[in-house]
């Protein structure tokens, strides 16, 4: 059995779990999640805790990927995720527009990103935004597409990067 997936994962106030036929549903304040189990994990709840077994020694792993995902979902439903990206460089700034967060890159054209279903973008401050959201996997993946469209270079850092991230500036060409 792995070490992860006999810890059992408490399920916070307001939070509930339920298990239907092949697959895992998370409801909190902040929305409802929802994953296929897999058919070697056994998963059950006990009172305020829900508790996962393999079924045999050969899915032992899969329980511990499920308890991750399960107390990432539970995470997400209370409390929620988010990630901050910043904007470095002269007139690069984002807006928000309704939903859509409308940046200004230095390219020729402003670029318009549409927020998905479950996802809110804020922006604070012209060089920062945040994307917040349940699903960690999700805004992990949003944060990475607002950050793909201008990647920051080496040479003086300019871009779109995640707060708190470390760029290794190169040295420019001698003469």
């Amino acid at each position: 059995m792995s070490r992860v997936a006999k810890k059992p994962i408490a399920l916070p106030k307001g939070v509930e779990c339920q298990i239907q036929a092949g697959a895992v549903s998370v409801k909190g304040p902040k929305g409802t999640l929802k994953i296929a189990s897999p058919a070697g994990v056994d998963v059950a709840i006990n009172g305020s805790e829900v508790q996962l077994s393999a079924k045999n020694q050969n899915d032992t792993k899969m329980a511990g990927t499920m308890r991750a995902l399960i107390n990432n979902m539970v995470k997400g439903v209370s409390e929620g995720y988010s990630k901050k990206l910043e904007l470095v460089g002269v007139g690069y700034r984002a807006a928000l527009q309704g939903k859509d967060l409308n940046l200004t890159l230095g390219f020729s054209h402003p670029v318009v990103f549409k927020a998905p279903e479950g996802i809110t973008i804020e922006v604070p401050v012209q060089t920062e935004i945040l994307v917040k959201g349940a699903d960690k996997q999700r805004v992990g993946e949003v944060a990475a597409k607002i950050r793909a469209f201008r990647p920051p270079e080496p040479y003086k850092g300019k871009g779109v990067r995640y707060s708190g991230e470390h760029i290794t500036i190169k040295e420019a060409k001698k003469a």
